[in-house]
């Protein structure tokens, strides 16, 4: 048997799903490389490779995870949503109370001297259970006690705890599972209950930020500054600033791969605003095609929901690569400056650790319910 078709035997499931994540990994390691040559030349004494081989380390280790997780049958994720929940929860109250502040945000859990971000597997946790629930209670699911209320309380529990030091992804998280529940055929006037829960958490955590400003528990002068610097700055500040004119910078077909200059001046370029430098050095030409990348995901996704004989396996693929695109979009409208700035990462592409490993499981795990429709047809 030829190396083609060994690699094609063992790696089953959408082939264009494969490919997008093989096309992102290569951007996602020319473009840290290049984004993050000059941060990594100032912290680490002139080794402009240091962040290159750790961020490739992460990436090798993800791809491991999408290939461990697509071989497992998908429906093994059904059984363990209740677990997952019950030992999510906890670590986001952790990360409240204990969490290590960087960069003004209390988001990462250090254990045994590595830092983790629970926030990125609460995201998998709550999609995988919402498309347990949604699966279960399909025969019944106008009821709101039966239905509805087992699906609010993880949402707006999860959200709320994952809302005072990371807003921008309980905002991804709350609108990927209210869209979910709309999927699966959740009421409309249930929905719009948990919209207004939201809003109300929401207000809550205003009022905490308000009331005990120096706490540190809520971030609400970063929110406030954010949107102000969004709505009344004709730059919008100075990341913005920089993002647009690297984009600018690049024209149709870009400044050529390595040939930045606003990574010299962009803070975080190798992590929110990569998009930005990406399109600096490849131009429009590179930056629609990791839009087209995102896009096909979802489409390969929403074929799979007409394919798939089980509801688990079409809520769980659609929910996934939905979180995934509509973050992947978030970030690119921040960059473009269509939306205040956030924290968001550029999924499979920004360098990161946790962000990038759950990624990776989600891959897996949208590959896993592929593989089981293909084995079926």
């Amino acid at each position: 048997m030829s190396l083609g078709a060994r690699i094609e035997a063992e790696l089953r499931g959408d082939r264009t799903i494969w490919m997008i994540i093989a096309v992102l990994s290569m951007f996602s390691i020319v473009a840290v490389y290049s984004a993050s040559g000059w941060e990594a030349w100032r912290s680490r004494d002139g080794d402009t490779t240091a962040f290159l081989v750790k961020h490739m380390v992460i990436i090798a280790f993800g791809l491991v995870m999408i290939y461990l997780c697509h071989l497992l049958h998908y429906l093994q994720y059904k059984r363990m949503a209740p677990v997952l929940i019950l030992v999510v929860i906890p670590l986001l109250m952790a990360t409240l109370a204990f969490g290590r502040n960087i960069n003004d945000a209390s988001r990462w859990l250090s254990v045994g001297g590595v830092s983790i971000q629970p926030s990125e597997f609460a995201k998998l946790a709550l999609i995988i259970y919402l498309a347990r629930e949604l699966t279960r209670r399909q025969e019944y699911i106008t009821s709101f006690r039966d239905a509805f209320m087992p699906l609010l309380v993880p949402v707006v529990i999860i959200c709320g705890l994952i809302a005072p030091a990371n807003l921008s992804t309980a905002a991804v998280l709350f609108a990927t599972s209210i869209t979910l529940m709309f999927i699966g055929r959740v009421s409309w006037k249930y929905i719009f209950l948990l919209g207004m829960m939201g809003i109300v958490v929401l207000a809550l955590l205003i009022a905490i930020g308000k009331l005990y400003p120096d706490s540190g528990f809520v971030r609400l002068d970063t929110w406030i500054s954010r949107i102000d610097e969004f709505a009344n700055a004709s730059d919008g500040g100075y990341q913005v600033q920089q993002a647009k004119i690297a984009i600018a910078r690049g024209g149709i077909f870009g400044q050529g791969p390595g040939n930045s200059v606003i990574r010299n001046f962009l803070p975080y370029a190798h992590a929110d605003f990569i998009y930005a430098i990406i399109c600096e050095e490849y131009g429009l030409l590179g930056g629609t095609i990791i839009l087209f990348l995102y896009i096909l995901l979802f489409f390969r996704s929403v074929k799979m929901v007409s394919r798939s004989p089980k509801a688990f396996g079409a809520f769980l693929s659609i929910g996934l690569s939905l979180m995934l695109t509509v973050q992947a979009l978030a970030n690119m409208a921040v960059n473009v400056n269509l939306v205040p700035a956030t924290g968001l990462t550029l999924p499979l592409i920004s360098m990161g650790g946790t962000s990038i490993l759950f990624t990776c499981v989600s891959f897996g795990i949208i590959l896993s319910v592929s593989k089981y429709i293909e084995s079926l047809e």
